[in-house]
C-alpha cells in the first residue's frame, strides 16, 4: 500500500498506543523519583501526547496551514499521512518521507537521547544513593545529560513531524530544563560547596566540549 493512499487522521487507537508506548519507554529510561523530575517528565509526556494527536488524530497544524500550503503546493494532497511530514514538503524531499536523509538524522537523535538518559539515570541513582556528585559516565562531559536526552528527543521528533503546539511547546520546555538544572546546581552547591564549584568549572552544562577530557574533571577531594 502506497503511503499517500493511507488514512491518515482519526485513528484515535493509535494516538492513545503510540503515545502510551513513549511515555512508558522515556519512563523506564528516566525513572523520574523527585518533584522535579515528574515535573519534567510530565512536561515532555504532554508534548509527545501533542504531537501524536496531530500526527494521528486530529491535524491542526495543516488545517492552520491549509491556504498558505495549497497555494504554495498546488496539487498537494494535505490530508493524507505523507503531507504531515511538513519538512519534506517545504524542503523538496521525495521519496517515502520514512527513508530519507531527514527521518534517519531525527532517528538517530531520537536514539540517541534514550541512550544518554539511560545512562545518565544508571549514574545518578548510584551517586544519589550514595549521596554524592555524579561525575562519571555522560556526567564526566555535561552536568545535565538527562535534560539534555530529552531536548534531543524532541529535536528528533520536531525534524519528523513539526506542529504549531509542539514548536511553541519545545522552547517552553528548553526553558524549564535550564530553569531546573540552575535550582539543582543551587541546591549541589549548598551541599557540596567547592566539590561541586570545582566540577561545574571544569564540566560544560548543556553543550559538549570538543576538546573536553573527562580524565581532567575530577573534583578535588574534601581533604583538598
Amino acid at each position: 500500500m502506497n503511503e499517500s493512499s493511507l488514512p491518515a487522521y482519526g485513528l484515535w487507537p493509535i494516538v492513545i498506543i503510540s503515545s502510551a508506548v513513549m511515555i512508558i519507554f522515556a519512563f523506564s529510561f528516566s525513572h523520574p523519583q523527585t518533584k522535579r523530575d515528574w515535573r519534567s517528565f510530565g512536561a515532555f509526556s504532554a508534548f509527545l501526547v501533542a504531537l501524536y494527536t496531530e500526527m494521528y488524530g486530529f491535524p491542526l497544524t495543516i488545517y492552520f496551514l491549509s491556504g498558505w500550503l495549497i497555494k504554495r503546493y498546488p496539487g498537494l494532497d494535505l490530508f493524507t499521512h505523507a503531507s504531515g511530514h511538513l519538512w519534506n514538503t517545504i524542503l523538496g524531499l521525495k521519496g517515502d518521507s520514512h527513508f530519507n536523509e531527514l527521518h534517519i538524522i531525527s532517528e538517530l537523535l531520537i536514539g540517541a537521547g534514550f541512550i544518554l538518559l539511560a545512562a545518565a539515570w544508571k549514574v545518578l541513582y548510584r551517586a544519589q544513593s550514595s549521596q554524592q556528585i555524579a561525575i562519571s559516565g555522560p556526567y564526566a562531559y555535561i552536568r545535565h545529560p538527562q535534560y539534555v536526552g530529552f531536548i534531543l528527543i524532541m529535536v528528533g521528533l520536531l525534524l519528523q513531524w513539526p506542529t504549531i503546539p509542539t514548536l511553541i511547546m519545545f522552547p517552553i520546555l528548553v526553558t524549564m530544563y535550564i530553569r531546573l538544572a540552575r535550582r539543582e546546581e543551587r541546591e549541589a552547591i549548598a551541599m557540596f560547596g567547592e566539590i561541586y564549584v570545582h566540577y561545574a568549572k571544569k564540566t560544560p552544562a548543556f553543550f559538549l566540549h570538543l576538546n573536553l577530557s573527562p580524565a581532567e574533571q575530577g573534583p578535588p577531594s574534601p581533604d583538598r
